[in-house]
């Protein structure tokens, strides 16, 4: 994770230099409107993972495989259907609505092909990522995650050395496409060759189709809502503030996305684990290890979001060289925002193992709905940009601290005291965790060398808070005991 981060952001800074700041939009914004396309993909691969994982848990090797195919052969169709309404409707509004200059029309257009071809494949590798992790060999995606970062090293390289007059967004575009497309393809021969149930055949099972189809229904709302604040959101700020505000705003998500890649990896692993356990009627042991991880999920985001925070600007200015307009304040508050959507996706997962979707589509979407009108009227009103990120901060704040708890009591039966059990201690070592960072921050010149001491105060501070106040007793001592272990084997 920290290779893949290192480098994530390494190729994003030469990227950019290459590209420039309008290309580096340009990109940004094309994508967008085919992954808000394809939003319907993120409610079928929720049902997908959930159904296989369950399938596993059961134990019964037939029907898995009846499962993977009849879903394999559902995401084709998903995947065609998106292509032809990227190509047809989707294709007029990037010609005619975004704000694009009309010389870098050819090259936005390029982008946006392939961009449509990258989602296919996308679309239709979800089983077999659900397939992976339903079987838990978490150590594929460090390897292939490893491999990537190499690939997209490469791209860099390619993007430097390019002296044959190739448009710069269209090389980059291409050779994206082509790694992507790539990962997809080993994906699934590593699938093909260790799990015998993603062997395709031909399977159309109505009963396996409908049950998965009615829990996928119930969270397209939600992906709608998901589409309209990501996606939706990139579209706007293009058509009101051009490219260059775009660059700045994905800037802020591309870091807050290496964060939040520590957590979603955490997640990934610790989720099969939850549903397992309730489908072998083990609710306790199900409470307690999402009530423990969604605790240790904060910790973690906690950990990496206080440097951040506190040092963003250096953190561009180091990175990038030079920092457009709003890409420091963008990226303190979507950090910020991501503290609160530690809750929302941690919470969700109980929703998930349960198998009831319905009320948090009926409910938690709300919010996105809202949100997106909200911020396209304040744009129309000659607000500043920045209260897309102020936004999206109430909104994750009410989705984690209040829809989500309610609906984890009422469907899937945790006590408020113990949902309770987990704010307090996350509240508790943030405000002290805040003291000794923020004093430093202020009574002491920005410098670089001040800000290595603050980053490497600010995870001292976060990790003394959380092994005093955070964990129990238990933990502890396993944790003392590793590091003795540690120790006495040097």
């Amino acid at each position: 994770m920290l290779l893949v981060m290192g480098v994530t952001l390494y190729t994003s800074r030469v990227v950019l230099h290459v590209l420039g700041v309008n290309d580096f939009g340009l990109y940004q914004v094309v994508g967008g409107v085919v992954s808000m396309l394809a939003f319907v993909n993120g409610a079928l691969s929720t049902g997908t993972s959930r159904f296989l994982t369950f399938e596993l848990g059961q134990g019964n090797s037939e029907r898995l495989k009846r499962t993977f195919c009849t879903m394999l052969n559902g995401h084709i169709a998903l995947g065609l259907l998106v292509v032809l309404i990227a190509e047809t409707a989707g294709l007029w509004f990037v010609k005619n609505k975004l704000s694009i200059p009309l010389d870098r029309m050819d090259a936005a257009v390029f982008a946006y092909h392939l961009s449509v071809l990258t989602v296919f494949f996308t679309l239709t590798q979800v089983p077999y990522t659900a397939s992976i992790i339903s079987h838990e060999r978490m150590k594929i995606y460090a390897y292939v995650s490893i491999i990537e970062v190499i690939l997209k090293l490469g791209i860099v390289y390619l993007l430097k050395l390019n002296d044959a007059g190739w448009d710069q967004l269209k090389l980059y575009a291409g050779l994206l496409c082509g790694v992507q497309i790539s990962i997809a393809l080993f994906y699934r021969g590593y699938c093909t060759k260790h799990f015998i149930e993603t062997h395709y055949h031909w399977i159309w099972d109505k009963e396996i189709f409908k049950p998965v189809f009615q829990f996928s229904g119930w969270s397209l709302f939600a992906q709608i809502s998901i589409a309209l604040n990501s996606q939706g959101i990139i579209i706007i700020t293009n058509m009101f503030f051009g490219p260059a505000v775009v660059t700045a705003r994905a800037i802020a998500v591309q870091v807050n996305m290496a964060a939040m890649q520590f957590i979603n990896n955490f997640r990934t692993a610790v989720n099969p684990q939850i549903v397992k356990k309730l489908a072998a009627n083990d609710e306790k042991g199900s409470h307690q290890l999402l009530l423990q991880s969604t605790k240790f999920s904060y910790f973690l985001m906690l950990l990496l979001a206080l440097p951040i925070i506190l040092g963003a600007k250096k953190i561009l200015s180091i990175w990038l060289g030079i920092v457009p307009d709003y890409a420091v304040i963008f990226l303190q508050l979507i950090i910020v925002q991501s503290l609160f959507s530690v809750f929302d996706t941690s919470f969700y997962t109980a929703l998930y193992a349960k198998g009831r979707l319905k009320e948090n589509a009926l409910t938690s979407p709300m919010t996105g709905f809202i949100t997106f009108p909200v911020v396209y009227i304040l744009f129309k009103l000659g607000f500043s940009p920045l209260v897309l990120s102020y936004a999206g901060i109430i909104q994750y704040a009410l989705l984690g601290c209040v829809i989500k708890p309610i609906l984890i009591h009422k469907i899937a039966g945790y006590a408020y005291k113990d949902i309770i059990s987990v704010f307090i201690p996350c509240i508790r070592i943030t405000l002290l965790a805040l003291i000794i960072p923020l004093t430093f921050k202020f009574l002491l010149p920005d410098t670089n060398l001040t800000f290595v001491v603050n980053t490497i105060i600010s995870i001292i501070s976060v990790g003394i808070s959380v092994y005093l106040f955070g964990i129990d007793t238990e933990t502890k001592m396993k944790i003392k005991k590793i590091i003795l272990k540690k120790v006495l084997k040097k």
